[in-house]
């Protein structure tokens, strides 16, 4: 497969001008309030290889903890 040369310039109708000035961050807040990703240990990932393996063994786990500290 032959690679094609990336340019990195702007086509000529936008001005960069036009762009206003980049805020860094603008979206991070609201970006975070609406994922929630966790990055798994290599061995975890092994053992439970989907999402929802690790949710299902989650919610056992949680299940365990409600009724072991009602008694």
């Amino acid at each position: 497969m032959k690679k094609t040369k990336i340019e990195h310039e702007m086509r000529p109708e936008y001005k960069k001008e036009a762009l206003g000035k980049g805020i860094r961050g603008k979206y991070y807040e609201e970006y975070n309030k609406s994922h929630n990703l966790v990055l798994l240990n290599s061995e975890v990932v092994k053992a439970f290889p989907s999402e929802e393996a690790v949710n299902k063994a989650l919610m056992s786990l949680i299940d365990i903890a409600k009724t072991s500290t009602a008694h």
